[in-house]
C-alpha cells in the first residue's frame, strides 16, 4: 500500500476545507495540503444550493464552485472516503490508499438524515439534499415531475418547500409542527411565517411524521403516523444532519455530540483539529456548543487553517445563521427555540427583533428583515447577565 504524506491533510470536503485551506495559506505558503473528499464536486458554496440557484437568475451554476485548488495549490481527492485515522501514526486510510500527515483536520461534517421509506428507486425519486449532486437531481426532478412532497420544517426543508414552488413545481411540504416555524418563533410570528407559503401555494401537512411508505421509478408514497398517505411524483427528505463523528470516535479522539475541541480546534489527539459541523467548541458567549451553518463553516474553517500552520489562536467568533424565503430574511445569533420567553420588539410591520430568554437572561437574538445587526445581537448576548427586559426594546435598530 503506497503511502502519501501532506504537511496539512484535511478529511472532508465541504466549506470547511475551503476555507481551512485559505488559512494555512495566510500563514503557509509552501505547505503541501491535501484534501480528501468523498463528495463529487471540488467545494463548493452550498447554502446556493437552496437558496440562490433557484431563486435568482443572475445566480448561476459557475459561481458555485470555490476555485479552492486553483487559489490554494491543494491535492483535492474526489470520491476517496476515509475510513480509519490513526494519530499515533499521523496516517489516515482512504479507499486503499494511506496518507501520512503533519497536521490534520476533521471535517467530515454530516450525513443528511434519509426517510424511513423503501426506496426502489435506488434515489432517482426518494432524494436526501446536501451535495450540489442532490441539487442536481432535484432540479431535474423539478422540470421532470409534477408534484414534489418535502419532509421536514427546518432550514433546509422549508427552502426547498420555497424553492421548489417558486419554480412552478405543486409543493407538499410535510412536518411535525402544529404551525410551520412554531419550534423557534414566536406564536404569531411562526402563523405568519406559514402563511408566506401557503400563499404562494405550498400544500402544508402539519403535525405529521413520515413512518413508511416506498418510492419507485412511478413516485414515492409515504406514510403517516396518524395513518394517512401522501403521494408524490417524488420527495425529498429535509430532516438534518446526524453529525459524522464515528472516524474521530473509533480513532479514539474524544467525542461529545460532535468532535470535541477547544478553544484553538484541537481535539483530544495532538496534531488533530476539528472544525465546521462536527466540531463541538467552546463559544466565548454561549458556552460549548455545535452549530451546522455557513458562517462558523467559513470562520472556524479560517481559524483552524491558520492554527494548522501554528498560529495557535484562540476561535473567538460566534457565528450567526440565516435563511431567505419568499422575499424575506431572518438571521439569528445564539439560541431560538420558542419554548423560551421572548421580547418581541418590532420596528414596522415588516421588520423586527426578537429576544430569547431563559431565566431572564438573552441567549438568542432573531433578526427578521433587520440589516447589519448581526454585531449587536452579539453584543447583547455578551452583555446578557446585565441588561433587563426593558433595556432590550429599541436596542437594536
Amino acid at each position: 500500500m503506497t503511502t502519501t504524506h501532506f504537511d496539512y491533510l484535511i478529511v472532508g470536503g465541504g466549506m470547511v476545507a475551503d476555507t481551512a485551506a485559505r488559512g494555512i495559506r495566510e500563514i503557509d505558503a509552501d505547505g503541501t495540503i491535501g484534501i480528501l473528499s468523498d463528495d463529487v464536486d471540488e467545494p463548493y458554496t452550498r447554502p446556493a444550493l437552496s437558496k440562490k440557484l433557484w431563486t435568482d437568475d443572475e445566480f448561476t451554476w459557475e459561481k458555485v464552485p470555490l476555485g479552492t485548488a486553483d487559489d490554494t495549490g491543494a491535492d483535492i481527492r474526489l470520491r476517496t472516503r476515509a475510513t480509519a485515522i490513526r494519530p499515533d501514526a499521523h496516517e489516515v486510510d482512504a479507499d486503499g490508499s494511506t496518507f501520512s500527515y503533519g497536521k490534520l483536520l476533521i471535517a467530515t461534517g454530516g450525513t443528511p438524515v434519509a426517510l424511513p421509506i423503501d426506496d426502489r428507486s435506488h434515489g432517482e425519486r426518494a432524494l436526501t439534499f446536501r451535495t450540489a449532486a442532490d441539487y442536481r437531481r432535484l432540479r431535474a426532478l423539478a422540470e421532470e415531475v409534477d408534484r414534489i412532497a418535502v419532509v421536514g420544517g427546518g432550514y433546509i426543508g422549508s427552502e426547498l418547500a420555497a424553492a421548489l414552488v417558486q419554480n412552478g413545481v405543486d409543493t407538499v411540504l410535510i412536518h411535525t409542527g402544529a404551525v410551520l416555524g412554531d419550534a423557534v418563533f414566536p406564536a404569531a410570528l411562526a402563523e405568519r411565517f406559514e402563511k408566506l407559503f401557503r400563499d404562494a401555494g405550498v400544500e402544508i401537512v402539519a403535525g405529521s411524521k413520515v413512518s413508511g411508505g416506498e418510492a419507485d421509478a412511478d413516485g414515492a408514497r409515504l406514510e403517516l403516523e396518524n395513518g394517512d398517505e401522501v403521494r408524490a411524483d417524488a420527495v425529498v427528505s429535509g430532516l438534518g444532519i446526524a453529525v459524522a463523528a464515528e472516524l474521530a470516535e473509533d480513532a479514539g479522539v474524544r467525542v461529545d455530540d460532535g468532535v470535541h475541541v477547544d478553544a484553538q480546534l484541537r481535539t483530544s489527539a495532538d496534531d488533530v483539529y476539528a472544525a465546521g459541523d462536527v466540531a463541538s467548541y467552546p463559544d466565548r458567549l454561549l458556552g460549548r456548543r455545535r452549530v451546522e451553518h455557513v458562517d462558523n463553516a467559513n470562520e472556524q474553517g479560517t481559524a483552524a487553517g491558520r492554527n494548522l500552520a501554528g498560529a495557535a489562536e484562540l476561535y473567538t467568533h460566534t457565528p450567526y445563521y440565516y435563511s431567505a424565503v419568499f422575499g424575506i430574511r431572518y438571521e439569528a445569533v445564539g439560541t431560538l427555540d420558542s419554548s423560551l420567553e421572548t421580547v418581541e420588539d418590532w420596528i414596522d410591520a415588516e421588520r423586527g427583533v426578537v429576544f430569547y430568554l431563559d431565566d431572564d437572561r438573552v441567549v438568542g437574538v432573531l433578526l427578521w428583515n433587520v440589516e447589519d445587526a448581526r454585531d449587536a445581537a452579539r453584543e447583547v448576548l455578551a452583555a446578557a447577565d446585565t441588561l433587563t427586559r426593558d433595556d432590550l426594546v429599541g436596542r437594536i435598530r
